[in-house]
């Protein structure tokens, strides 16, 4: 491992962890990716997604220095260019992440939730901005619309809208067959069993689905502090 560098080495994660890199970067082309070593063998992504939600995806590796931040654009550049262990990491872009991130421990089990139910919504959610969005995108008050309820655990805890696109723009979920879901996807492809795990804290959301996690704050945005 070299003083400043991520450590990936199977091929698979690397994939998996371009893929989750370049869908951040579509939502935000200035993104700024936070890798973070989590026990001995495994790295935590993690991406704002322009709706005040995180989204983080685990895959196996170890990252020096085990908590620090790459400009997206240079990560993907060099995940897909290099075939590799070694990824390099580039310049240090601690100073432009402002989000702080959940704990690791604290949530609870509230429920789990059919996925076709929240790609159903986000479609929903589409059709309105089409509607009464502006170029912009979507208006606000379709964003912080709770539009699911989900109870459990001695927990009620809503869902916003900005967090079901955010899971949904991030492809988290599964269709059939290997692609992740889109938000035009044809429910019918996607498995009636899959499920997304509704976990919550005392502050925050979390909703994990097949192929990563979105965490927002519970009654308010992400508070802005630096590492």
């Amino acid at each position: 491992m070299v003083e400043r560098g991520l450590t990936v080495s199977d091929r698979g994660d690397r994939e998996n962890l371009a893929t989750f890199v370049a869908r951040a970067v579509r939502l935000d082309e200035a993104l700024v990716v936070r890798l973070r070593q989590r026990g001995t063998d495994r790295v935590e992504a993690w991406a704002t997604t322009g709706f005040d939600a995180l989204a983080s995806r685990v895959v196996a590796g170890t990252v020096a220095p085990t908590d620090t931040t790459a400009a997206g654009d240079a990560l993907l550049a060099t995940l897909t260019a290099s075939p590799g262990a070694e990824v390099e990491l580039g310049f240090s872009m601690d100073s432009a992440w402002q989000g702080a991130l959940p704990p690791v421990d604290g949530f609870v089990h509230v429920d789990d939730v059919p996925a076709r139910v929240l790609v159903e919504l986000a479609q929903q959610g589409v059709a309105v901005s089409r509607d009464f969005g502006s170029s912009q995108g979507p208006p606000a008050s379709l964003l912080a619309q709770e539009v699911l309820t989900v109870d459990g655990a001695g927990e009620r805890v809503a869902v916003s809208m900005r967090t079901v696109f955010a899971l949904v723009a991030m492809g988290f979920i599964p269709q059939t067959g290997t692609e992740p879901v889109s938000l035009d996807a044809d429910l019918a492809r996607i498995d009636a069993t899959e499920m997304v795990r509704v976990r919550a804290s005392r502050t925050w959301l979390r909703l994990d689905a097949r192929f990563g996690s979105v965490f927002a704050r519970r009654g308010g945005e992400i508070p802005l502090s630096v590492l």
